[in-house]
């Protein structure tokens, strides 16, 4: 790529607030490590933010998956069902535990693991159902939560990459058993890497805080009760959050408009569908992003090439675990997932961060209509 060309980064951090102040009062304080005011601040306006009674910090947005099935019990010979159309964190997270992984397909209209088709891959070992939030887009709850209660099982929301969507009413992060945010650079609201695990249990909201501190007794210093983990957020790393979740309005709205804009200038290219918004949800948009149809005269891959050489970047969806070299031999007799995978072959992430310009956007969508009419 030419030096003179302009770069359009697929991400970019929006720190437009108190983020530099409270960074400094940190150093001028010298609380930098995993104790501090900032933490208990956080953790408490994002508890606050998610309408639920207890918001747990840690370091990064995996681990909070690990934490969140961890107090739940989960452990070797069970089976957590997962979408196989999502980060590998996800999987992963189940598989630290001794557990299994059971992939499922996803649904065309939201992209999200597919309701109808989990009462088929429940078995006496199954424990819980791990939801994923794709891209900003809540997952459809009520019919997860029925068959939950149905036959007993746990329901663990990732809402990673969804801060501040909405499912009907109510906040993503505040349905499930226990919920897992990420606050990776990239994330809506972020702390450059951290993550957060959110509950209305007391129970559970005890185990993740004990567990993360390398399971110290909270009533007595230094007596350990269990085998825990070092899995703590930093001071430094919450005055960050903080500061963002102080502006999250601001980012949410400027989320929902980058994706509003995408609609505008890319309404009527044919062969472009962009992420749907299902009657019941407010999607948090943390990717705007765009599946090719038949229609659309090149491929993905070929796409992506030429808006590189715009210089505007993209990213792939992710490839469906299921296919990745770790999992695909635990998936027996080679299930089918057409949506999952059709999606992954044909979908793109866009430039979504906060701060892009409709002028950026314009371009963007100009490219896009050019490469593939």
């Amino acid at each position: 790529m030419n030096s003179d060309k302009r770069f359009i980064p697929v991400a970019a951090p929006a720190l437009v607030g108190n983020e530099r102040a409270y960074v400094l009062d940190c150093m001028d304080s010298s609380w930098i490590s995993s104790n501090g005011i900032y933490i208990e601040k956080f953790e408490s306006a994002f508890a606050d933010f998610c309408q639920v009674k207890h918001a747990l910090s840690c370091c990064n947005g995996t681990v909070a998956l690990h934490l969140a099935l961890l107090a739940l019990g989960i452990g070797p010979e069970d089976e957590v069902i997962v979408p196989t159309l999502t980060y590998v964190a996800t999987a992963n997270a189940v598989t630290y535990c001794g557990a299994k992984p059971v992939f499922i397909d996803s649904e065309p209209l939201t992209w999200n693991l597919d309701p109808e088709l989990i009462e088929s891959l429940i078995t006496s070992r199954t424990k819980a159902i791990m939801v994923v939030h794709l891209y900003g887009h809540p997952a459809n709850m009520q019919p997860i939560l029925k068959i939950a209660r149905k036959y007993n099982l746990f329901v663990v929301e990732d809402a990673a990459e969804a801060h501040g969507a909405m499912y009907n009413d109510r906040k993503v992060g505040s349905m499930g058993d226990v919920s897992a945010f990420s606050f990776y650079g990239n994330k809506i609201v972020t702390t450059g890497e951290g993550g957060m695990v959110t509950t209305n249990s007391d129970e559970l909201a005890a185990k993740i805080r004990q567990t993360k501190g390398q399971g110290m007794d909270p009533d007595r210093r230094y007596w350990f009760t269990m085998v825990g983990y070092n899995y703590r957020m930093t001071n430094i790393e919450a005055a960050i959050g903080l500061a963002q979740l102080e502006k999250v309005a601001w980012h949410i709205q400027r989320r929902r408009e980058v994706a509003r804009l995408y609609q505008k200038h890319l309404n009527g290219v044919k062969g472009v569908n962009l992420q749907p918004e299902m009657p019941w949800a407010s999607n948090a948009y943390w990717m705007t992003s765009l599946v090719l149809d038949d229609h659309a005269q090149i491929s993905r891959d070929v796409l992506r090439e030429g808006l590189a050489e715009a210089g505007i970047e993209t990213r792939s969806f992710f490839y469906p675990i299921h296919t990745l070299p770790m999992y695909a031999s635990s998936v027996s007799s080679r299930p089918t997932f057409p949506v999952a995978e059709s999606l992954s072959r044909r979908g793109l992430n866009l430039p979504s961060s906060a701060l892009l310009s409709e002028g950026e956007i314009a371009f963007i969508s100009n490219q896009i209509a050019l490469l593939v009419s």
